[in-house]
């Protein structure tokens, strides 16, 4: 077990208010830089018992309380629609540490053992794991892969006869991996020949947290990075494992696959290095190719934009590094704007979602190829811009999911934003690609968590 792990597990604490900890490049200790485990307003009221409570954005709301200043001018013709806090999701059970979403349907991970989903702001099904702490989920065509605190990762499908019951058909490791661990030696001393970086205590199971979990380009293969200092490669179609690497010196906090072949991970011990899978019959294998970032402060997030070949890399000072294929995977520059740790990074179209300890979103959008306003960030001709801070959580934004907003106006694109936090609610915005840069660049536009007014609540019966 990680000597740090029981500085990460939040479970067991008891803030009596929103309050600040001292902390150093620990893995996962941003978990409780912020923790607000004060009860809601009007605990007592019978609105507060509902198990979901959520706040509507009127579409013909204005949007100046959604935390967001531009630099809009006549200059500037506005040809785009303002982004806005479209709604909150909210349930007395913990801290959201992950997300996903596919098509109209929402899935949450917290510190509770379950697991929720949401279809139009509604509750619409829960299942409930042996393990809380749901740190990761993954979609993979009909299969849901949720990762845990306890190493494990456990396999969901919805029912045949039944579209909101979710049915758990595996725990991975399987059980013949766990054979191939203990009982039959000369096939696990095979693995350990073919995977010379796995390590005989790690083999085929994670003995510490899963952090995080991601596809392989092609879906057929699952990653899982764990605090154990490795990350395992998994085969979807048999929930197989094909290969265990000891990737890192301390903690995995990313494991993204990108483009190329090429697989890239980031740890608490301040690097961020990259990985070059080749298929071998039905096995993989993973070969250390080069180190792109080496710092003192822990690496918490990576995220791979697939059209322009970026990757991004979030860090607990606040910055977010990115690097160019087309530049030989060079350094483009560093993006700053947040006041501490980036807690999750999301790439979607020509924008970058960073969600951070500071409690804020900020939304960057990068050059477009050719682009001719100079700068001397990236080898693209163009410099990234922060187009908007969005503001609303009061606790770290632990997680985030994207996906294109199908009401976008003709020639607009735009992208419904979902951000979980340690303030146990789960946030959803609109934002616009077109949306012009915020006037500082540097700082934060205003001051502390903003709410929308006039925004009705109400309530719905929810699966408990």
């Amino acid at each position: 077990m990680h000597h740090k792990a029981s500085s990460r597990d939040t479970n067991s604490q008891n803030f009596p208010k929103l309050k600040s900890v001292e902390t150093d490049p620990d893995p996962d200790i941003y978990d409780i830089t912020y923790v607000d485990v004060s009860p809601s307003v009007g605990s007592t009221s019978p609105l507060s018992k509902s198990p979901w409570i959520a706040h509507v954005d009127p579409t013909d709301l204005e949007p100046p309380h959604s935390g967001i200043k531009s630099t809009a001018n006549t200059r500037e013709p506005k040809n785009y629609s303002p982004n806005i806090l479209m709604g909150s999701l909210f349930r007395e059970e913990g801290h959201i540490y992950s997300l996903a979403t596919s098509g109209d349907l929402l899935y949450t991970g917290s510190d509770s053992k379950n697991i929720r989903v949401w279809k139009n702001q509604t509750e619409f099904s829960s299942f409930k794991s042996n393990s809380g702490l749901v740190k990761a989920i993954v979609l993979a065509g009909d299969k849901i892969f949720t990762g845990h605190q306890d190493g494990k990762i456990r396999v969901w499908k919805v029912s045949s006869k039944d579209s909101n019951i979710f049915r758990r058909i595996g725990t991975m490791p399987v059980f013949r991996d766990y054979l191939r661990n203990s009982i039959t030696p000369s096939s696990y001393f095979s693995f350990m020949r073919k995977n010379p970086t796995s390590t005989s205590a790690q083999g085929f199971r994670h003995v510490d947290a899963i952090s995080c979990l991601t596809l392989s380009e092609d879906k057929k293969l699952l990653y899982s990075g764990s605090w154990d200092q490795t990350f395992k490669v998994w085969r979807i179609s048999d929930l197989r494992c094909l290969e265990s690497v000891k990737a890192h010196d301390d903690a995995v906090n990313a494991v993204v696959s990108g483009f190329d072949g090429l697989v890239f991970s980031g740890s608490a011990d301040g690097t961020v290095k990259v990985w070059r899978r080749e298929d071998q019959a039905k096995e993989t294998k993973h070969f250390f190719s080069e180190t792109l970032l080496k710092q003192d402060c822990a690496v918490t997030a990576i995220a791979v934009d697939q059209s322009a070949t970026l990757v991004y890399c979030g860090s607990s000072d606040g910055t977010v590094n990115f690097w160019e294929r087309d530049n030989n995977m060079k350094n483009g520059g560093v993006l700053k704007g947040h006041k501490l740790a980036v807690l999750c990074l999301v790439a979607a179209g020509s924008l970058l979602f960073s969600g951070s300890a500071d409690l804020g979103i900020r939304v960057w959008r990068r050059p477009e190829r050719g682009d001719g306003r100079g700068g001397d960030v990236g080898g693209g001709g163009g410099e990234h811009v922060c187009i908007a801070v969005l503001k609303g959580h009061a606790g770290p934004v632990k997680c985030m999911a994207v996906e294109r907003d199908q009401e976008s106006a003709s020639g607009e694109k735009r992208w419904i934003v979902y951000s979980g936090s340690l303030d146990r609610s789960v946030k959803m915005w609109r934002v616009s690609e077109s949306s012009p840069p915020i006037e500082d660049q540097s700082s934060d536009p205003f001051d502390g968590p903003t709410e929308l007014t006039m925004a009705p609540s109400f309530s719905g019966k929810g699966r408990e």
